[in-house]
């Protein structure tokens, strides 16, 4: 199974969700090669305890995602050749919508400012699925969503664990919902080819750091809101429980 036409697929995928920042209010340099030395420093003190460079990089992180996978979702519900990669699609845009709006309101309460355009890294994940169609369309956006859903979970857990911050503690939750439920949607699919999926998620390639580096908001502009449609309001994205008669023996 083929995870993109091009090599581009396979030079984006590696490494997407792993960001760190270092700057104060704006992170200045993301990616895999430039993890912060010091995660555990507190940057501020705020009325829902210390918060770390781990904590603003997780919703800065978080924020990250939503930019181009709530559009990923989008072009999914519009694309997908299937029912199940539709679902997928709306899945993606509603998990995003409810976690930037978690981040937007968090940032506020913590001093973040959040980035509004994603990565070029991530902007190429966008490009390289809307230059497929069909069913090559569905299997490059499902392994490419389901290689940076697992790389996210390690984030999650070791902010969940770690972080003193409430608000933070609160999205750690939500996020970590939520990609369970993206994982299970996207694997729903019986498109994901788990072999490479696992090899990319464990060996990501390094990427310069102008490819993972969301541009800085200008000056003054509004947070982009990622829109969750009328008719998805009502959505459950609470990942399913494991059920007897859908385990394969």
């Amino acid at each position: 199974m083929r995870i993109s036409r091009s090599t581009a697929g396979t030079a984006f995928v590696g490494g997407a969700m792993i960001l760190t920042l270092t700057a104060l209010a704006y992170p200045t340099m993301l990616g895999v090669q430039n993890t912060s030395t010091k995660p555990d420093r507190v940057v501020a003190n705020t009325n829902y305890g210390p918060l770390t460079e781990a904590d603003r990089d997780f919703v800065v992180k978080v924020r990250a995602a939503g930019l181009w996978e709530h559009p990923l979702g989008l072009l999914a519900m519009e694309r997908g050749t299937t029912p199940e990669m539709k679902e997928a699609g709306e899945h993606l845009v509603v998990g995003h919508g409810r976690l930037d709006d978690s981040c937007r309101r968090i940032s506020l309460e913590l001093g973040i400012t959040l980035p509004n355009q994603a990565s070029p890294q991530q902007q190429g994940f966008v490009e390289t699925v809307k230059s497929t169609s069909g069913k090559e369309f569905d299997s490059t956006a499902v392994n490419i969503m389901r290689v940076t859903h697992g790389q996210i979970f390690p984030a999650i857990a070791n902010i969940r664990a770690n972080t003193r911050n409430t608000l933070v503690r609160q999205l750690a939750d939500q996020a970590n919902d939520t990609v369970l439920d993206h994982i299970t949607v996207l694997e729903a699919t019986g498109l994901v080819n788990h072999e490479q999926v696992n090899f990319q998620q464990t060996s990501p390639p390094k990427m310069p750091r102008e490819a993972v580096t969301p541009p800085a908001p200008q000056a003054g502009a509004p947070v982009v809101a990622l829109e969750i449609p009328k008719e998805l309001q009502d959505l459950n994205t609470v990942s399913p429980a494991p059920s007897p008669s859908s385990t394969v023996k």
